[in-house]
């Protein structure tokens, strides 16, 4: 159950980011890469903050 929240927060952060940058400004995309680095890290290191803050509140894996 987490990991779907971990994804559905993902593509919704890249999807409104990506309206944002076409729509507000372009600076926008360095939130869209920060995600996709973040998704990126998680890859290699198998952690991921979105995942730790889901467990402290009580999300089950």
């Amino acid at each position: 159950m987490r990991t779907r929240i971990v994804h559905a927060v993902a593509g919704t952060f890249i999807l409104v980011s990506l309206l944002l940058s076409i729509y507000i400004n372009i600076n926008w995309l360095w939130f869209t890469a920060f995600v996709g680095a973040n998704l990126l890290q998680s890859s290699f290191t198998k952690w991921c903050l979105m995942s730790d803050i889901l467990a402290k509140l009580g999300v089950e894996d």
